[in-house]
């Protein structure tokens, strides 16, 4: 007999070698039902596997992130299944489980229209209904090889052939279907209730431009149809919120075609822009950061120096200056080691804050751009802290704190990730290791709530990483809190101390946007284009009823200037509610209606964008409503 331990700290005893779907089952038939995978001793794996020593065991279900992996990668499964079955001569590449669904990349003669997705969909219902057994077997790496040649499955073989000599090499059957594949999966098709595929993109094998385009299929899968048509209704609402439809119709920025990923910003983009990097500055002074600015270009001998050359060198542009070779920056931090350089520092002096709004830029691959999403120049609100060891907690919690406010202050939720060492890295195993419980101490003090992201650090030191969420629930990384021991010690960096010995200070690299851009994007979705009255380009317009309120209108605009309120007045000769509709669709705040009245109340009939018509007030009334919530940066 072994004994299970599960979740809730129970255990039971059953025969050696019982198959884990068994104990679920003795433990309950509604959580069989719900089952989609386990973990066993910490280790994920299918219902079908014997339990053969004593165990801990965790039930997975599509309420655990594994439990949706599963489910959403018999997914792409069965979606490869139904290409075959349509079109036998297509090739398999890759088709892994996603966050929030799955794909599969096919090498197709033929191109896939949305047409052909309605087509693939119903057989997939098919291979459903059909509910095949996913059977697991393994081969040696030659016979593995040979069945995939037989198939005439190339890519399958180009993977094999990589992988490492002693790594089992595992397939997965299906019904008539098979593929290479790790794992792991449902028990069979019928686990997949509710599915449906999105859409068809280009994506070049193994994300590399130089090899072949392939055709992606992306789908998305759920146990109920209920939760399927809630995530299909955000997917239509997120369209809505489309930040490169908003930034086209709100007239905010635009990506030319003589700059691809380098994008242009509009006046009212710029306005946007601005009263962002404004906030920031005025923050930044108060925490006692100085800001400073770093060169674009600088020499290669720097980024040796950085340890960028090494590790960082297939995302950066070259160039030539009097046959030497530099760099342009894609990030800012060897610049800002320079700036504490220039002079002697004593204990005194630290810590010491530099902020930086620094451009940078990166290679992208061209099918990984999006908008303002996913740029080749971006400026990130950086800021490097130069601190004693001492001093390393008390900094840490400071950008924690500043980090919440900012993302308070939007209206933001968010969640943290402690990213840890990644396999290319530079420094010693100590120093990663006092960094890393620096940063953990520094959270567990705040009372955060964080999970452990293994590999995931920068290659000089881990990271917290802030992950906003949005009004829809989704997801997106932007501040992040690296500590680094490495980039002091590779450009020399001293203080003296209160021995009058030199020592070697520590730093804290921070950003709190993210990038300049990718928050106003971010921004953007999120509040679908319709900004706080503080942060929206246009915040009033004024709207006459005919000509002859004309001077009143440009009376009441001119008050609002001098008063710093962004204000438009629409003098075309249009009717007053083509002119209401208008501003609505730029999603301007506040509109004011002028007509006989106002001119001799020295009133405005106001229009508030959210709640319709308000009524008419004096022009000092609203003023102060309006100035009130730009004073207190209210979101509404």
């Amino acid at each position: 007999m072994i004994k299970i331990t599960l979740k809730d700290g129970s255990v039971r005893e059953y025969e050696k070698g019982i198959k884990v779907k068994e104990v679920v089952a003795s433990i309950g038939s509604g959580l069989l039902k719900a089952a989609l995978a386990a973990k066993v001793n910490g280790k994920i794996c299918e219902l079908n596997n014997s339990i053969h020593e004593d165990s801990t065991l965790e039930v997975l279900t599509f309420d655990n992130e594994e439990g949706r992996l599963a489910l959403r990668h018999t997914s792409a499964h069965i979606l490869a299944q139904a290409v075959k079955r349509l079109y036998p001569n297509v090739k398999l590449a890759i088709g892994p489980a996603i966050e929030n669904g799955f794909y599969y990349d096919f090498d197709s003669e033929k191109a896939f229209t949305e047409a052909d997705l309605e087509i693939i969909q119903k057989e997939m219902e098919k291979i459903i209904k059909e509910d095949y057994k996913l059977e697991r077997f393994v081969l040696p790496r030659e016979e593995a090889i040979k069945l995939m040649e037989e198939k005439g499955e190339t890519y399958k073989v180009e993977l094999i052939k990589e992988l490492k000599e002693d790594e089992v090499i595992s397939f997965y059957k299906q019904g008539e279907f098979l593929d290479l594949c790790a794992g792991p999966h449902v028990p069979s098709t019928g686990k997949v209730k509710a599915f449906k595929l999105l859409n068809v993109a280009g994506a070049y094998w193994r994300g590399n431009e130089k090899n072949k385009m392939l055709q992606r299929i992306y789908g998305t899968a759920f146990m109920k149809k209920s939760q399927l048509d809630e995530y299909l209704n955000m997917l239509e609402e997120a369209k809505r919120r489309d930040h490169r439809k908003l930034g086209k119709e709100l007239d905010l920025f635009s990506i030319q075609e003589e700059g691809p990923g380098f994008p242009f910003f509009h006046p009212k983009g710029m306005i946007l822009r601005n009263i962002l990097e404004d906030f920031w500055r005025k923050e930044h002074k108060k925490k006692g950061y100085q800001e400073i600015k770093t060169p674009i270009i600088l020499n290669a001998d720097l980024w040796h120096r950085s340890g960028h050359w090494d590790h960082y060198k297939e995302n950066m542009y070259f160039t030539k200056i009097d046959e030497q070779d530099f760099a342009v920056k894609p990030m800012n931090c060897p610049g800002g080691m320079l700036m504490y350089k220039r002079e002697l520092h004593s204990y005194r002096d630290l810590p010491i804050r530099m902020g930086e709004l620094g451009l940078v830029h990166r290679h992208e691959l061209s099918g990984a751009l999006h908008g303002l999403m996913r740029v080749r120049c971006f400026t990130q609100d950086d800021a490097h802290i130069f601190m004693m060891p001492s001093q390393i907690k008390d900094e840490i919690i400071g950008v924690i704190e500043m980090v919440d406010y900012f993302y308070n202050l939007f209206g933001f939720k968010y969640h943290v990730e402690l990213s840890t060492r990644p396999e290319k890295s530079m420094g010693s195993d100590e120093d990663w290791e006092i960094a890393t419980n620096a940063l953990k101490e520094a959270l567990e003090l705040k009372g955060i709530n964080y999970r452990i992201n293994e590999g995931d650090g920068a290659f000089y030191g881990p990271k917290i990483d802030f992950h906003l969420q949005d009004c829809l629930g989704r997801t997106w990384q932007c501040g992040t809190i690296q500590l680094d021991f490495q980039m002091p010690e590779r450009f020399d960096l001293t203080y003296i101390g209160k021995d009058g010995e030199k020592y070697r200070p520590v730093m804290i690299h921070r950003v709190i946007f993210g990038s300049i851009e990718r928050f106003i994007a971010i921004l953007t979705e999120h509040f679908a284009g319709a900004f706080p009255v503080w942060i929206a380009p246009v915040q009033v317009v004024i709207i006459p009823v005919s000509e002859k309120h004309y001077e009143y209108a440009k009376e009441v605009e001119q008050k609002l200037n001098d008063l710093d309120i962004r204000v438009e007045s629409d003098l075309r000769s249009e009717k007053v509610g083509y002119k209401i509709r208008e501003a609505q669709l730029k999603k301007v705040p506040y509109m004011l209606i002028v007509g006989d009245k106002e001119v001799e109340d020295s009133s405005v009939s106001l229009r508030d964008r959210k709640d319709g018509d308000i009524g008419t007030m004096k022009l000092e009334a609203f003023i102060e409503r309006i100035m009130n919530e730009i004073e207190n940066k209210v979101n509404r």
